[in-house]
């Protein structure tokens, strides 16, 4: 157990830089075909993970970790990528019971915005007004808004975000894929600090995979 944390306080040390949230430069000078028409100042694509574990013995915690959703207690990760197809931002640990905006909000992700930055995200992300906050702009898939179904203009606009917003669906899909740890239950030791360190052993091994992920191959395509 003691080498196994000692070699993750080492591995996340020496990986965490290869998460790095790029500059509007660097976004626009290798942007993909993609994202040049309809997409030109996305900043990022956010989603959330959950990650099964154990079951809390503390009542309190118990409840923070539920999960409606996956009906288990889960930890909740908001990651975000770049239109290049590479992870630049990891959350912290949340609980499951969490809701997608209220960790948008409070996660830091919001600080790295600049003006007229544009970031993509699924129906569950209600996050205009947060965004607006930082005069950057959300783009979701439309709703019905009470309405039998939408206009034809709306489905033509929610297919082309679709088309580009999976990407970090892929991604996300492709950290679980290769580190067959998060497809499991983590024990719960796992969401404390490990010694005098003040992040979670499960925030460390979140990040060493995420960057390692951003060793292979983007799968965003090069034009």
């Amino acid at each position: 157990s003691q080498i196994i944390h000692k070699w993750l306080n080492i591995l996340y040390h020496a990986l965490k830089f290869l998460l790095r949230w790029p500059s509007r430069e660097e976004l626009r000078a290798t942007l993909p075909e993609c994202f040049r028409e309809k997409f030109s100042n996305t900043a990022v694509i956010i989603d959330c993970t959950e990650i099964f574990i154990e079951r809390a013995s503390n009542l309190l915690a118990r409840s923070q970790t539920w999960s409606t959703y996956k009906s288990h207690n889960t930890l909740k990760y908001l990651i975000g990528i770049t239109p290049q197809g590479t992870i630049s931002f990891v959350s912290k640990a949340w609980g499951g019971r969490v809701s997608d905006k209220a960790i948008t909000r409070e996660c830091g992700i919001l600080n790295k915005l600049l003006p007229g930055d544009v970031v993509l995200a699924d129906r569950g992300f209600t996050i205009f007004d947060l965004v607006e906050q930082y005069q950057a702009h959300a783009k979701l898939p439309a709703f019905t808004k009470g309405k039998n179904q939408l206009e034809a203009k709306d489905v033509t606009a929610s297919r082309e975000l679709a088309r580009v917003r999976i990407h970090v669906e892929r991604l996300i899909g492709m950290v679980k894929q290769k580190f067959t740890i998060l497809e499991g239950i983590l024990p719960v030791a796992f969401i404390k600090n490990e010694g005098d360190s003040d992040i979670a052993v499960s925030d460390k091994l979140m990040v060493i995979c995420c960057a390692l992920v951003n060793l292979c191959e983007p799968i965003v395509a090069k034009d």
